[in-house]
């Protein structure tokens, strides 16, 4: 310490700072060519910026070619008065206002409602028994689990024709089961109830396996601590499953509302195959035509776009609602209530 400050005191110039080698002393902000490294961080940046939105720009650009601009010109089309190779005349909402006044469109409205309902119900009820068996100790479980998904592989055109024989009015099983009964034969093709029973156990049979494996991954995230204390609390098998596995999986429940809801509002290939001939019309007197099969018929048979537009903007309005439902349903659940003071 001493040195140093004599050595400033003397006036004599302080000693010189070691040559840096290379390497070892600060970065030179300079690059090489004399460019500051301004085109290095620009590719640094684009590389980090761009790049990202290339790898996810083949969604993108998939979605805007075959879900965006179809559902826009479906618009468009809704709005206009096209007939099959023509042109579009402007008729604005008079399309909209038309299903307003068709009992066609409130007939078909209402059998895919009443549809709908006869064959989510059922099918969700035995999707969550048989996520409940499955979901416990079973000698072949993972059979029975690979099993229950047959129904869903299966073809609609094959399943929906099987079904179309069992139930057929002259000779089919059903009624001849019936007939050995006591039973006078049911006219499945022809009658209203009847005939939207008959698809609605077609819908029934095909997606409750699907239900079932979502309500069993659903069921095995439960905590097993949950079970134990129940059982040491005396609680038996039917009531864990109440109070603990329905409330635990519950936003699985309403997910699978929503989307059994989506796919009754879309129900198309069962009732056409089933009805045959007259499966498009829903049969002979609309007794069990959908929404869908309406929109097919005044496409594709009548050639009326326009109006086949309309009933697809409805439908996806209905849908809009339907998830704004559930997501009031489940926001109303997940908000903590106040105390009361």
């Amino acid at each position: 310490m001493a040195t140093s400050v004599r050595a400033a005191g003397d006036g004599s110039p302080p000693p010189a700072a070691p040559p840096s080698t290379p390497g070892t002393g600060p970065r030179s902000r300079t690059h090489p060519s004399g460019r500051g490294g301004g085109l290095r961080s620009t590719l640094y940046r684009l590389d980090l910026k761009a790049v990202p939105y290339l790898f996810v720009a083949p969604f993108f650009l998939t979605f805007a070619a075959f879900g965006l601009f179809p559902l826009l010109y479906t618009g468009w089309l809704s709005l206009h008065r096209v007939e099959l190779g023509g042109s579009g005349q402007w008729r604005g909402w008079e399309n909209y206002t038309s299903l307003a006044t068709s009992e066609f469109f409130w007939n078909a409205l209402g059998n895919t409602v009443t549809i709908g309902v006869i064959s989510t119900v059922p099918q969700l009820l035995m999707a969550l028994g048989l996520a409940h068996l499955l979901n416990h100790e079973l000698r072949g479980r993972g059979f029975f689990r690979v099993a229950v998904l047959a129904p869903y592989a299966t073809s609609i055109a094959a399943a929906t024709l099987v079904f179309a024989q069992l139930f057929n009015t002259d000779y089919g099983l059903i009624n001849t089961v019936l007939g050995v009964v006591g039973f006078d034969p049911i006219a499945w093709e022809s009658s209203k109830w009847p005939a939207q029973i008959a698809i609605s156990t077609i819908v029934t049979w095909r997606w409750t396996g699907y239900n079932a494996l979502i309500y069993l991954a659903a069921m095995q995230s439960v905590p097993q601590d949950l079970y134990e204390a129940a059982a040491l609390d005396g609680a038996s098998r039917l009531r864990q499953f109440v109070s603990i596995t329905i409330p635990s999986i519950r936003p699985t429940i309403l997910f699978t509302i929503v989307v059994s809801t989506i796919g009754a509002t879309q129900l198309f290939g069962e009732p056409m195959l089933f009805g045959g001939s007259v499966g498009i019309s829903g049969g002979s007197g609309n007794q069990f035509q959908t929404l869908s099969l309406l929109m097919y018929e005044k496409g594709w048979v009548t050639g009326a776009l326009g109006q086949a537009s309309a009933i697809a903007w409805v439908m996806l309005l209905l849908l809009l609602l339907v998830g704004g439902l559930q997501m009031l349903i489940t926001r109303s659940k997940r908000t903590p209530k106040k105390p009361e003071s």
